[in-house]
């Protein structure tokens, strides 16, 4: 580790909260309505990192070709945002992790492709609005991880040079985008992790199995 990290970044799903639990509940609420039996959260839980589309394609049976697609989408993105935090907590120790970079002078912000009008309330409602240096969401620039451009804004808006932050995550995206922006990385293997992936070829600086890691690391 360098000690010149100044900006600690986050994924958000997966990495920073544990938003699985909510995510299962509108899926599955999806399922119902359809007259489907409910999926168990295990089958559920490695695909939240990859977003609404994949999780309906993995809910319903359906591609994004079918004309039910997007109307179920939306409906499963409408049923999430009334539970945002219905069950979404802090990883265990992530909230210790966050007060010790805040005591050490040092600042962190999340960078997620979650859209703003869920990302923003989610944010607001576990009362971390006002501790994060930057909050960027999937439509805050024109791209999105992997693109680099989101991690480069957030380094802005923290008021960080890219050489002065980690980012973490839980998918190859987030190990990507935060290489090509310039940052170091971590893989957070606590996070939503499928057995098809492989954190071992996504050439972060390390990963780690637990987010009080951060601090070993940071300190290391």
């Amino acid at each position: 580790m360098s000690s010149t990290i100044r900006t600690v970044l986050f994924d958000l799903d997966g990495t920073l909260a544990d938003t699985a639990p909510d995510m299962a509940f509108a899926l599955n609420k999806v399922r119902e309505e359809q007259g489907m039996p409910a999926l168990p959260f295990s089958a559920i839980r490695p695909v939240v990192s990859h977003g609404a589309s994949v999780m309906v394609q993995l809910g319903l049976e359906i591609t994004p070709e079918d004309a039910r697609f997007a109307p179920q989408r939306q409906r499963f993105l409408d049923i999430y945002r009334e539970h945002l935090t219905q069950e979404t907590r802090l990883f265990p120790g992530m909230d210790e992790v966050l007060r010790a970079i805040e005591e050490r002078g040092m600042n962190w912000g999340v960078v997620t492709n979650k859209p703003a009008w869920l990302t923003n309330p989610l944010m607001e409602q576990m009362g971390l609005t006002q501790r994060a240096a930057c909050i960027v969401s999937g439509d805050t620039t024109p791209e999105r991880k992997p693109h680099p451009a989101p991690m480069l804004h957030a380094c802005h808006q923290a008021g960080s040079h890219v050489w002065q932050c980690l980012y973490v995550g839980d998918a190859q995206r987030d190990i990507e985008a935060g290489k090509r922006a310039g940052m170091k990385t971590l893989a957070a293997l606590f996070g939503y992790i499928g057995a098809a992936d492989e954190p071992q070829l996504w050439d972060a600086d390390a990963m780690i199995q637990h987010p009080l890691e951060i601090l070993d690391w940071l300190s290391g």
